[in-house]
């Protein structure tokens, strides 16, 4: 019975350290409106990823992608100070993202038509970067 008691206890307090997770997040994300409605554009993977430093144009690509979806990009990476010297996740300018149930195909069907987007790669492992630098394109396997 404490046993049971202790996963119960367990479970709850995990479920809240997500939603204050998930608030933290949110309020660092608040930004003025755009022309998509971008508050709950994306969610990030971890706690970790920084993410609230993304520019509005980045901001604006995410919640375009979220628009045409339906389903908010999941930010599996975001500002990354170390790494290549020109790479966007270095100005925070960067995301790598996955939408589970949506194809990496699609994704980077609709990140190629979203207004302000720079960079777009593929990575084999079903992760797409999006990045509002220079126009380019890229696989990585």
């Amino acid at each position: 019975m404490q046993s049971a008691f202790s996963i119960a206890l367990a479970g709850l307090f995990c479920l809240s350290c997500f939603d204050s997770a998930d608030a933290q997040n949110a309020r660092r994300v608040a930004i003025p409106p755009l022309k998509y409605k971008e508050t709950l554009a994306y969610s990030l993977q971890t706690v970790s990823v920084k993410a609230n430093c993304f520019p509005p144009q980045l901001r604006e690509v995410l919640a375009y992608i979220a628009a045409k979806t339906g389903r908010r990009p999941m930010v599996t990476s975001g500002l990354r100070s170390h790494g290549r010297s020109h790479s966007q996740h270095r100005y925070c300018a960067a995301a790598d993202i996955r939408i589970p149930g949506v194809s990496e195909r699609t994704i980077i069907a609709i990140a190629e038509s979203a207004p302000g987007i720079g960079g777009i790669g593929r990575y084999c492992n079903g992760i797409v970067h999006v990045d509002v630098g220079p126009k380019r394109r890229w696989t990585y396997c």
